[in-house]
């Protein structure tokens, strides 16, 4: 259910003094994603500012995001948190809302040992959802290793894992001993989405997918034919795109390129800051390389450049 190219779709904000929820724009963002051919959608990730949103606010996307692609592509909620109570909360409220799935990150902070990390996963997945896990060790400040992840597949609502530690054996093990299981490992880092899924990765979870859907796309459509010399072209083409949207923390850049470009995007809440100067003058040089099909105006979704809203 889960394969393929999925962007795990920024929250735009407007800006005012409240840094609402600029519904308008996030429907519009979708719009246009879906126009491009992405194989599902991840709302309320890292990338979404999940850490940020109030319940509220988080239940409010996740139901714009199911209610926009209509069911058409599925959506794999971000779930998690470091507070198991919390994330049972979140999980039951995106299947109350139809979310198809949830994503839920390995606990942060906390740094929960072994029978601990297996309680707070089997407690979601028992509340009767597929449930993708998330590791990325960076943010989490710990990983989950691969005879853990083997072991929390073996739950029937346990159907993949987002894999962003960047040890490229460890995922290759990950899908070694879960071959036996209905289970993905799906790349949670675009640059390494080629070779996760020569691998036998099911595609990515993207932030570059948010600004260039369709050559993202098109480089997974390419390796799941095996064309792999095509794959690898888009792959170097896309490489400057993917290494500039980590010029700064995530989601700083990808907010400010979908901005740029004339999608909605809107400030990032504290303690994030906006990009720089310097750093969105590297921004935008990338940008202007990116071909005139693959931007936005192009699809008809969005007219004109989008004004701030506030």
């Amino acid at each position: 259910m889960f394969e393929g190219v999925l962007p795990a779709i920024i929250t735009p904000f407007k800006r005012n003094s409240a840094m609402d929820l600029d519904v308008q724009g996030l429907k519009s963002n979708i719009g246009f994603l879906f126009s491009c051919g992405i194989h599902g959608i991840v709302p309320c990730g890292s990338t979404g500012e999940s850490a940020t949103l109030t319940f509220e606010e988080h239940e409010k996307v996740i139901k714009i995001a199911v209610d926009k692609v209509n069911g058409k592509i599925p959506v794999l909620a971000g779930t998690g948190s470091n507070n198991t109570a919390e994330a049972v909360r979140l999980t039951k409220a995106a299947k109350d809302i139809g979310a198809d799935g949830v994503l839920v990150i390995s606990p942060y902070y906390n740094k929960p040992n072994r029978s601990g990390l297996i309680k707070h996963y089997t407690k979601l997945a028992d509340l009767d959802i597929p449930v993708v896990m998330y590791n990325v060790p960076g943010r989490t400040g710990q990983n989950l290793e691969p005879d853990l992840v083997a072991e929390l597949a073996r739950h029937p609502n346990i159907v993949g894992i987002k894999e962003a530690s960047g040890n490229i054996g460890q995922m290759s093990r990950i899908i070694e001993e879960t071959q036996d299981e209905d289970f993905i490992l799906i790349s949670g880092d675009d640059n390494i989405t080629l070779p996760v899924m020569a691998l036998g990765g099911a595609g990515v979870i993207s932030v570059a997918a948010n600004v260039d859907p369709l050559r993202m796309v098109a480089m997974y459509e390419a390796m799941k034919k095996g064309d792999y010399q095509k794959a690898l072209v888009l792959h170097f083409a896309l490489s400057p795109l993917l290494r500039s949207m980590f010029i700064d923390t995530n989601p700083i850049p990808v907010k400010k390129a979908v901005e740029l470009l004339g999608m909605a995007g809107g400030p990032v809440r504290l303690p994030l800051d906006d990009l720089d100067e310097k750093k969105t003058e590297q921004l935008k040089k990338i940008l202007s390389t990116i071909p005139k099909k693959s931007a936005p105006k192009s699809y008809g979704i969005l007219k004109k450049p989008v004004k701030p809203a506030r």
